[in-house]
Parts: structure tokens; C-alpha cells; sequence
């Protein structure tokens, strides 16, 4: 969720760390700070708000030192204030900490830390961590790199919970010292340096050679080497991997925001996730990484699908896409739920997580509770190094590259596009005949040129949200395939411009949320020509009749929309199972246009993270 990055090496490590975390901006913090060790000396650096205002501090107040670490902080666990934000020193002040994750018994471990005399200025859990490794050192005799190493060891059996760490010592030169568990972190490898990062997008300017750190593993850093082991001591194998993007990927281009980029990069989002993977000779869909033979998928009765937020409302889509095109019953499951239950499955259940940044703690969880019972579980995500990719017995990447905007956009896309390959392919074993796979994979095949098109297709939506960008919020609906767009759209106004919203079967108006209705409350209605069309129609007609302004999203040139409500965005025509791509564009959009109309910050919303670690 938070930032980290860490720096061992020859040059001044102000400017790697500042430049680090402004890559990581995008994961979402309310405050940033540094430390820097320097002939046995120790510097610390914290501002409450944006990376500028670190940025600023620093010139004010110069830093110098070859090595250092660095965190941007998303509150959890007190209020944000300086106090709170890391990095955390320990008693003596020599060991310096920054965390990503929750120490679950930090209540108990600081309790017992008072009751030995320490003395705490802050109000998390981080800083009990901190003291904690203090004691130990202490314990252990003279500052050496063998001590803070057992130090960190024996301070982690005690902590319950998630973490990924950067630890130094101030009387221990050139080391640094990383360890996780449930919370991501990388090794960047470098020449006569080496790195720490929560995400390697941080590192790209400096390498691309980087180690996935394992649950439980602790990796000890010095300019010239580093070492991998277990929280047992003992020495782990690793594998260095190559970052798999460019740094212009990762640039805002010519784009205002990065969410703005990202609606924008769609067309060629989906076209990337169906490359290679449709077979018109077969007429279905190939999917290698999912791990299973032609008879093992046909043994599957049932799937479950789990996500969180965007990935959850993905996997609404999904449900529909699974049940009409391969006639196979399907469930979804919001991750945090699906943990906590005990959901009978039985041996002919497939379940699939969905997840972008393949470490959604939730999501996570809802895996490892999966396989513990005894189910083949597959992954859904966008980062082939991620948690979730490793750890799932298959799965599908989406190749969308870096998504940089807190609020997802093509990952939706790409996810949806991925659902539909994976129907494709279950019914084509169970229930599909050739010429509907052939029809099928002709459709798909047309969709990035459509997504392409409903990008440029409504030149009037700036018009529109102008009209509604002060609205006391808004209602969406939709039937079928297009009421898990309207829970997304819904999403995506709340997320960026703080507008209540909310998703709804278009049917469920006469069940209660027609008391919302009224002149400030617009409503949106996804309704392309499509067999429910006349019974969306009388939903509209209901909020008319109530005042109620009605915004129309359906099928290029049908009339009989227009004619209904008071504004209206087009998609081109394609069959109810491939809508959901194209509906959900212009309401990005919509959401987009409307946000930055208010003034908001698009691409780091308030009080959200792009990737949730934390439970």
C-alpha cells in the first residue's frame, strides 16, 4: 500500500530515494520521510502531505550519506501528523525502521516494551517494531552486521501480522536490511550498489535486475553483495528477474493524468490480452498458463470467482460470461468475505482470484484459504512477479502493463477481455459448437477497433459533465451484463471526484432507491439495444415522471433512447456479452471529466491506495 525504497551504494542517496518515491506517488500516502546514515551518523527527514514537501525539507535542511532508506505512509494506525510518519527509531535512537503492513500485537509487544522502560512518540505500530529490534541488539553486545541481522530475526518471530521493512543501524556501515511477509518487496541489483523497493517501478532509472522477496525471507545488503535467508537463518535460493517495461511506460506522455493515459491505452490493453490466445483453427481460446488438460477442465462443475472493488465487479461480468457462453453455474465472492466463510466446495470447483497488482491482501488471503481446503485455485493478475502469480497453481496474465492511476481503468478492460477468453474456452469443452466458437472469436476480434472508436465517439461528454459536476451525486443502472458496469462507474465518480454514487440492477429503482430521485440527483442508465431494452426504458420513464434527469449510454443511433432521456453517450453495436468493454469506457470518462472539473486529483484521490496490502 505504502512506499518504501532503500539505497547502498557509492552515490549521495537523497535523490535516489526522493526520485523513487515520487515513482510510487501513485500507490496512494499522506506523508513521506527519510533516513540517511553518514560516518556514523543519523538523519532523519519526514513531511506530513506530498513528496514535494520532503523534496523542499531536504533542500532546507541538506542530508548526506551513501546509504538510506525512505517511506511514503498511508495512515493505518494513527493520525497523520510528523510524529507518525516513518522512518521509526528504536530507544536508542542507532536503529532506524520504515514498514509497510500492520503489527497486528503491537498493543501487547508495546505494553510489554513500557513495562521495560521504553518511551514511545508515536502512535503506531510501526515504531513498537523499531524498539523491538532495539531490544535485541541490546541484548546481543556490540553493533556488527551479524547482531542487527539476528536482531531483525528474533524481533519478527514475535510480530503477528504483514510487513515488508527497511532496516539500518547507525554504527553499522554500508548495510541495509529488507525482510517481508504479506507485503511486497524488491531487491534491485545493481553494480557496486544495490536497492530496496515496495514496487520495482521505483528502481527503473537505476536497473532492471531485481529479486521478488519470499514470505519470510530477510535479505542482508551491502554495496557489492547481498544475501537471501530464511527467518530460520538459513541460506535461500533466489532467481534474478528482469523488470519487463519501460520507463516511458511509466510517463504521463502528453496525457494530464495518468488515469486519463490509461482510458486512452484500452484498445491496445484488450487487443494485448487476446494476443495469441484465440484459436480460429480450434475455435476456442488457448490459455497454457492455466495449467490444466482438456480432461481436467472438463471435470469442472462449478466455478468461483473472487476479487476486491474493481476486480470484484470484473468478476460480476464474469459470472454472466460463464453461465451464457459455457452454460457452467458461477459464483463471485468479494475476497474479505470469501476468507471468513466456510463455503462448501467440493473437488469439482475451480476457483479464480483476481487481482492487478497480484498482491491485494484480501484477494491474497481468499488463495491461500482456497488451496488450504484443498482446491486448484488460478490467478488473474498483471504482475507475472507478483505474490498471487507465484503462489496460484495457474493462471492468466493480462499484459496491460503499469497501471499508474489509483483508480483502475484497464485493467477492468483487460480483465472483462479475459473472462470472456476463459468462457470461450469452457464452453467450447462443454457445450459450444464450432461455428459459435468461430462466431465468438470474430467478435473479439473486432472489439479493439470498437474500443478504439467509443474513445472518440462522444466529443459532447465534456458538455455533460459540465452539466452534472454538481450534482449531489448520482444513481447507475443497468440489467444483466451491464449492472456490473453500473457498480463500476458508480465506483470510479466515488473514487475521483467524492460525488456519492451508487450501482444498482436497473429493476431494484421501485425497491427502495427511488426515493433518491430528484432534480439534483441525475441517473445514469446503461442501456444498449438489447433484449431488455423496453424494460430499462420503463425505468426511465419512472425517474422522468419523478424529475429526475436521466443520462442515456446505449447503442450508436438508437432513437429510442434519445428520446428518453436528457443526454446521451454511444457505444458501438456488439453482442450483450462484449458490452461491458465498451459501456464502461465513456463513464470512466464521464467520472474523469467530472473530477477534474471539481478540482480533484485524479491520479491520488484522497484516503486511497493503489494497491491494498493491509487487511
Amino acid at each position: 500500500m505504502c512506499g518504501i525504497v532503500g539505497y547502498v551504494g557509492p552515490a549521495e542517496a537523497a535523490p535516489i530515494l526522493l526520485d523513487g518515491l515520487r515513482r510510487l506517488e501513485y500507490r496512494g500516502y499522506d506523508s513521506a520521510g527519510l533516513a540517511l546514515g553518514n560516518n556514523g551518523t543519523l538523519e532523519i527527514r519526514k513531511a506530513v502531505g506530498r513528496i514535494q514537501n520532503l523534496a523542499q525539507l531536504v533542500t532546507d535542511e541538506p542530508v548526506h550519506g551513501n546509504r538510506g532508506i525512505s517511506h511514503t505512509r498511508w495512515a493505518t494506525h494513527g493520525a497523520v501528523t510528523g510524529e507518525n510518519a516513518h522512518p521509526h527509531t528504536d530507544q536508542s535512537e542507532r536503529i532506524v525502521l520504515v514498514h509497510n503492513g500492520v503489527i497486528e500485537n503491537y498493543l501487547k509487544l508495546r505494553a510489554e516494551l513500557e513495562r521495560e522502560g521504553h518511551v514511545f512518540h508515536s502512535e503506531t505500530d510501526t515504531e513498537v517494531l523499531a524498539h523491538l529490534i532495539g531490544k535485541y541488539a541490546v541484548q546481543l553486545g556490540e553493533p556488527s552486521a551479524d547482531h542487527l541481522v539476528e536482531a531483525v530475526r528474533l524481533a519478527l518471530r514475535e510480530v503477528h501480522g504483514t510487513y515488508g521493512i527497511a532496516v539500518m543501524h547507525r554504527d553499522v556501515p554500508d548495510l541495509l536490511i529488507g525482510a517481508r511477509r504479506g507485503s511486497p518487496l524488491v531487491l534491485g541489483v545493481g553494480k557496486g550498489e544495490n536497492f530496496l523497493a515496495s514496487d520495482p517501478l521505483a528502481l527503473v532509472n537505476h536497473t532492471r535486475d531485481v529479486v521478488y522477496l519470499k514470505d519470510f525471507e530477510i535479505v542482508v545488503l551491502r554495496p557489492d553483495n547481498f544475501q537471501i535467508q530464511s527467518l530460520a537463518g538459513d541460506g535461500q535460493d533466489y532467481e534474478i528477474s528482469t523488470v519487463d517495461f519501460e520507463a516511458e511506460e511509466i510517463s504521463k506522455g502528453d496525457y494530464a493524468h495518468y488515469m486519463l493515459k490509461e482510458i486512452y491505452e484500452q484498445a491496445s490493453t484488450v487487443r494485448d490480452a487476446m494476443r495469441g490466445r484465440l484459436s480460429a483453427e480450434e475455435a476456442t481460446a488457448k490459455l497454457g498458463g492455466l495449467n490444466m488438460t482438456p480432461a481436467q477442465l472438463r471435470e469442472v462443475e462449478r466455478i468461483v470467482l473472487i476479487g476486491c472493488g474493481t476486480a470484484y465487479h470484473a468478476a460480476v461480468v464474469g459470472e454472466y460470461l460463464m453461465e451464457s457462453l459455457a452454460c457452467l453455474p458461477t459464483e463471485v465472492e468479494i475476497a474479505s468475505e470469501f476468507r471468513y466463510r466456510n463455503m462448501p466446495m467440493d473437488k469439482y470447483t475451480l476457483s479464480f482470484v483476481i487481482s492487478q497488482s497480484g498482491e491485494t491482501a484480501d484477494t491474497l488471503a481468499a488463495l491461500r484459504e482456497s488451496q488450504r481446503k484443498g482446491h486448484r485455485t488460478l490467478g488473474i493478475c498483471n504482475n507475472v512477479a507478483s505474490t498471487i502469480a507465484r503462489e496460484s497453481d495457474g493462471g492468466v496474465y493480462m499484459h496491460a502493463g503499469p497501471e499508474i492511476g489509483v483508480a483502475a481503468t484497464k485493467s477492468f478492460t483487460s480483465q472483462v477481455t479475459i473472462l470472456t477468453l476463459l468462457s470461450l474456452l469452457m464452453g467450447r469443452i462443454r457445450n459450444l459448437s464450432s461455428s459459435d466458437g468461430l462466431r465468438i472469436i470474430e467478435e473479439m476480434e473486432k472489439l479493439p477497433e470498437k474500443v478504439a472508436r467509443v474513445l472518440e465517439m462522444n466529443p459532447h461528454l465534456q458538455d455533460i459533465a459540465e452539466k452534472y459536476e454538481n450534482a449531489h451525486g448520482m444513481l447507475f443502472m443497468g440489467r444483466q451484463f451491464q449492472y456490473p458496469v453500473a457498480m463500476e462507474a458508480a465506483l470510479k465518480l466515488k473514487e475521483i471526484s467524492y460525488m456519492s454514487a451508487s450501482g444498482y440492477p436497473s429493476a431494484e429503482l421501485k425497491h427502495g432507491v427511488i426515493a433518491l430521485v430528484n432534480p439534483d440527483m441525475p441517473s445514469v442508465f446503461i442501456a444498449p439495444k438489447d433484449a431488455l431494452f423496453e424494460k430499462n426504458a420503463s425505468n426511465i420513464q419512472e425517474v422522468r415522471a419523478r424529475r429526475g434527469p436521466v443520462i442515456g449510454v446505449g447503442t450508436e443511433g438508437h432513437s429510442e433512447l434519445a428520446d428518453i432521456t436528457d443526454d446521451t453517450l454511444w457505444v458501438p453495436d456488439a453482442p450483450d456479452w462484449l458490452m461491458p468493454v465498451l459501456t464502461v469506457i465513456p463513464l470512466q470518462l464521464l467520472a474523469y471529466q467530472i473530477a477534474v472539473n471539481r478540482g480533484c486529483d485524479v491520479d491520488k484521490p484522497r484516503n486511497l491506495a493503489k494497491s491494498v496490502t493491509v487487511e
